[in-house]
């Protein structure tokens, strides 16, 4: 308790510097993820000098001015400083408004600057080592036991355990080898807001916030990792947050991998298949307590798939956005649905308002809408639009991570049918 207390009372001071020390001029540069490749050793190799440059420049910006970089992963853009340094990993903090209590997630670029995070006499259970052959690099964060030497109590807000991923990206995982450090970093956005997924998502929310915008492109799997808690006594894999690697994925690779009769852990999803308050009041992973991925209007889920409520009847589509305009004023309504929904035949029909179309993919393709879902969510905000709309997709897939993220930015849930 009270390592947490001065943890909180040394986010407050870095906070009030920060807040003090005049915005940055913010600096984009562009760096191509085709210039570069990595070795078997997990060490870059770089096509042309001017790729090269740019992460060193970003390297010195992390390790010796001790400031943050944003830089492109396969999820979203994240917000950069060295995990090992306290002070650097707090101005991730001040940066995003991020409540201290809030863990990050440590990203490493090899196998060899995991194993120096992590205590010396810890050992991968067969689960964990089956999980890295499968999906590192990639989209899967996993819990490990925190070295308290080496990991800062900022990192993991005060928990025995720390978050770690190796990211697929080539720019993410040639900046943390240049750097030779290890990187926390949450989503390159204000605390609260959708996560970006293209640098000019981060430059129209951090403009003059930060000092560099490394400009990798758009990120292919547009959704926060899957995080992993595989070090509960019984084996068990649970996913506290469902992102890039779906749980049919998981499923699949250790059923393929425990032969012979050898117990097969479970896959259970946190509040799909089990509970767990004293977790959620004191989180050890992102994504878990806080309001997350709202733009700055409100957003409504259209449930067409669930039942409603005990009590409750589902509403026609047609009356439904009937009422969302009045006789004095014509809005300017965002929707997000799939390119297949018969939203579209609703909305085309519908004269009341100002409709802002933005198309998640076919139903059959979940991992497509998990790649819009954000960028749709500011697209529709750029636009001006006085509200949004988003629809359910069956959570199967990607499609569990997208209703995840949809129904913690969505302030109302109106269950609506197409009889």
């Amino acid at each position: 308790m009270f390592l947490f207390k001065a943890l909180q009372q040394a986010y407050a001071i870095v906070h009030r510097r920060a807040m003090g020390a005049g915005n940055f001029v913010t600096q984009v540069l562009r760096c191509d993820p085709s210039g570069i490749s990595i070795n078997s050793s997990g060490q870059p190799e770089f096509q042309t000098p001017e790729t090269l440059a740019v992460l060193k420049t970003a390297a010195h910006h992390l390790c010796n001015l001790h400031e943050t970089v944003v830089f492109p992963t396969e999820t979203v853009y994240g917000l950069g400083a060295v995990a090992t340094n306290a002070e650097a990993s707090a101005k991730i903090f001040s940066t995003k408004g991020r409540p201290p209590d809030n863990p990050l997630i440590v990203h490493v670029s090899s196998m060899d600057m995991l194993e120096k995070l992590l205590p010396s006499n810890y050992k991968y259970s067969r689960a964990y080592r089956v999980l890295m052959k499968h999906f590192w690099p990639g989209p899967l964060t996993l819990l490990f036991p925190r070295n308290p030497d080496i990991i800062p109590t900022i990192i993991t807000a005060g928990q025995p355990s720390v978050a770690i991923r190796m990211p697929a990206h080539p720019v993410a995982r040639a900046l943390i080898a240049v750097a030779d450090a290890p990187l926390a970093a949450p989503s390159a956005n204000t605390s609260g807001k959708p996560s970006p997924t293209k640098a000019e998502h981060v430059l129209k929310d951090l403009d003059g916030r930060v000092p560099l915008i490394i400009d990798g492109g758009a990120c292919g799997v547009g959704l926060e990792s899957t995080v992993v808690d595989g070090l509960n006594e019984d084996g068990n894999i649970r996913i506290l947050r469902p992102g890039g690697v779906t749980v049919e994925q998981i499923e699949q690779v250790l059923s393929e991998e425990f032969k012979g009769g050898q117990h097969v852990p479970k896959v259970l999803v946190h509040k799909r298949d089990y509970q767990d308050a004293e977790m959620e009041a004191a989180p050890t992973t992102p994504g878990m307590k806080y309001t997350h991925y709202s733009p700055s209007v409100p957003v409504t889920l259209l449930s067409t798939l669930s039942n409603p409520p005990p009590g409750q009847s589902s509403e026609p589509m047609a009356s439904f956005l009937s009422q969302l305009s009045s006789d004095a004023y014509r809005p300017a309504i965002g929707v997000l649905a799939p390119s297949d929904s018969r939203i579209w035949t609703h909305i085309d029909g519908s004269t009341n308002a100002d409709w802002h179309r933005f198309l998640l993919g076919p139903t059959s393709d979940p991992s497509l809408s998990a790649q819009r879902l954000f960028d749709g969510l500011l697209t529709l905000e750029a636009e001006g639009v006085d509200s949004i709309v988003i629809e359910e997709i069956a959570e199967k897939h990607e499609g569990l991570a997208v209703m995840n993220r949809v129904r913690k930015a969505a302030g109302e849930t109106k269950w609506v049918s197409y009889e």
